[in-house]
């Protein structure tokens, strides 16, 4: 063995001991920590031929790399929609690496019932029944490839074609509506071969993000006769969190003939909100969803499930034919329902922060983030140069400039902004716009005043 790794593991009790009290120190000051740091990056370093050995990797990667980092795990970065990592989360991750399993077979199978119980409490915290089967990816681009995957071979089940079999070319043209998809649905048609020009944007409601329904079933209508149409709805747009009326347009399909995929991301936790579970009505009728963990549920990147119906058609897909790989069966193998045939036991933080906090501990957190967001909102509205530009729906607050709202403006903002909170740029309605999204288990109200005071400041110098 080479003498580097036998010394690390002979000391690797202490090691890692020392790991533990570097990771409780930068955790200490997360919520004080500059969220986007100022200082520069490091230039890379050639690759060692002599190793220095674990405790100096730490020490290098505390002097050249952290200070560059941002405190994206902390309460005040409310860029994209971020999560952080609850302390059950965080211990179950350390375990997912400590045990390093590749939960895909059946030959070697406690990882995947572990998996399966997992995605049980999934399905009973978000509302949805026993219909609905579901398997972990890596994020909500993969969660919503996956879906879409699935409806692709649903389309040629109507025409008695297999796309896995025959390619994509096999359907002929085929259209998928959506009032205001994210941007990873037409990556995701792209990678599929159907094709970025598939996706047809469906007129919205005024004001809105929501899809409007007799446009939708206009649509619908003009090209019902080719039977080759996905409809992408929408639990929660990310600049606005609108909702689509999901039992509405499920009940479109008594006359029309689709798949509905649900891009629920984020959304989906609303689920957890007496106050604000209409918002998801209906979401179980899907035919696909894709619900993101990384986000709400506060366990470490990357993780995120998909739900279908419709496994069968989810096996035709993705199945793997090795002798290595066990047989489809009536409960396939991991390795035959996504791109993947390896990955680490992803269910594992998921499976801490639910056992460890359950639907409760998880619904405060929801129920505290969006009363984050109102505040916020609230500020935005009180302050003379800002305006809000959509209501505050549930967790993400979308305003920009009162007056000359310029792309360079706002992002001027942003920039004065960075030591005290991360927001990310965005455009609605043709206006550029700022957005901050609490999705961060750590965020409180003191965190939204903070955020509100820094942009109060930080308008008189725009």
């Amino acid at each position: 063995m080479h003498p580097r790794l036998a010394a690390d593991r002979d000391g690797l009790p202490l090691l890692l001991e020392t790991v533990r009290q570097h990771a409780v120190g930068l955790l200490k000051e997360i919520s004080e920590r500059e969220v986007v740091p100022s200082a520069p990056l490091p230039d890379p370093d050639p690759l060692p031929a002599q190793g220095a050995g674990l405790q100096a990797a730490v020490d290098d990667f505390a002097a050249r790399w952290e200070p560059a980092l941002s405190a994206s795990a902390g309460p005040r970065y409310l860029g994209f929609v971020t999560g952080g990592v609850t302390p059950a989360a965080l211990a179950g991750d350390w375990l997912t690496a400590t045990w390093d399993q590749n939960a895909m077979s059946s030959l070697d199978g406690a990882g995947q019932h572990l998996e399966r119980e997992t995605i049980g409490w999934l399905r009973t915290l978000f509302g949805l029944s026993e219909d609905h089967h579901g398997t972990f990816v890596s994020g909500a681009t993969m969660s919503n490839t996956v879906g879409l995957a699935i409806a692709r071979e649903w389309l040629g089940e109507q025409q008695g074609i297999s796309p896995a079999e025959h390619g994509a070319g096999a359907l002929g043209s085929v259209r998928v509506l959506s009032g205001a998809a994210h941007s990873s649905v037409p990556k995701g048609l792209s990678m599929l071969g159907l094709g970025r020009k598939s996706l047809v944007r469906v007129p919205t409601r005024p004001g809105r993000e929501a899809v409007d329904l007799a446009d939708l079933e206009h649509t619908l209508a003009d090209g019902e006769s080719d039977g080759r149409c996905i409809v992408v709805a929408n639990a929660g747009t990310v600049n606005t969190v609108d909702f689509d009326d999901l039992r509405a347009i499920a009940a479109l399909r008594e006359r029309y003939s689709f798949w509905l995929h649900v891009d629920a991301a984020f959304g989906a936790f609303a689920a957890l909100s007496p106050g604000h579970a209409h918002l998801v009505d209906g979401l179980d009728l899907a035919d696909s969803i894709c619900i993101d963990l990384h986000k709400w549920l506060n366990v470490p990147y990357d993780s995120a499930v998909q739900f279908t119906r419709r496994p069968d058609l989810q096996t035709r897909v993705f199945q793997n034919a090795a002798a290595y790989l066990g047989p489809l069966g009536d409960t396939p193998d991991m390795a035959h329902l996504t791109p993947e045939n390896s990955r680490r036991l992803r269910a594992l933080a998921a499976w801490f922060t639910l056992r460890a906090y359950g639907r409760d501990g998880h619904r405060e957190i929801t129920e505290r983030c969006v009363d984050c967001a109102r505040a916020l909102g609230d500020a935005v509205e009180s302050a003379p140069g800002l305006r809000l530009l959509a209501p505050v729906r549930l967790n993400v607050v979308c305003f920009t400039l009162a007056e000359n709202p310029t792309t360079e403006r706002l992002a001027a903002l942003a920039e004065q902004l960075a030591a005290e909170a991360f927001l990310t740029p965005t455009v609605l309605d043709g206006v550029p716009a700022l957005r901050a999204a609490f999705s961060n288990w750590r965020t409180t109200e003191a965190d939204a005043r903070r955020v509100a005071a820094a942009l109060h400041a930080a308008l008189p110098a725009l």
